[in-house]
């Protein structure tokens, strides 16, 4: 974000309507210098573990940018395989805009995502439950088994296809 930005109503996107998540991504992607977002398979979640494949995804989007950061600011972590200063702030997203406005892009992005699923996979209801292990997912995945998108690492996903 450019220097001395002030975007109303930016806070954790998990404490945001999904309106006004969606409302603010539109502003952010506005007046950012640049933004990215990046993700990671199903697979190379399992293969690595949840920490380490948001250490990955958060490289690739860095990586990705359009102007090099000269510096990062991030929730709770650092990404060590990024050459490039870092600051690791607990509860990033409640005292950093940039991290919270990242929160809200990665959340919209992702939501979308799973609407992109859900037309894929509609036995699942993505859509409805954005991924999370409702009930209802819970029940899909012993009625269908899991898909191409489930974590079989997640317990949860492993103890419905027992």
């Amino acid at each position: 974000l450019p220097k001395n930005c002030s975007l109303v109503g930016i806070d954790d996107s998990k404490k945001l309507t999904e309106t006004k998540r969606k409302d603010l991504a539109d502003e952010i992607r506005s007046v950012a210098l640049c933004w990215s977002v990046a993700q990671c398979s199903a697979q190379e979640v399992d293969y690595y573990n949840i920490y380490a494949a948001a250490k990955l995804a958060m490289q690739r989007a860095v990586e990705s940018l359009s102007t090099p950061p000269t510096q990062l600011l991030i929730d709770a972590r650092t990404v060590e395989a990024l050459p490039i200063p870092q600051e690791s702030i607990v509860r990033g997203d409640s005292a950093s805009m940039s991290i919270a406005a990242a929160s809200i892009l990665a959340k919209v992005a992702r939501d979308a995502l799973m609407i992109e699923y859900d037309k894929r996979y509609p036995k699942y209801g993505f859509k409805h439950h954005m991924g999370y292990g409702t009930a209802k997912h819970l029940k899909a995945l012993k009625e269908h088994g899991p898909c191409s998108i489930h974590r079989m690492s997640y317990r949860p996903v492993r103890l419905a296809v027992k």
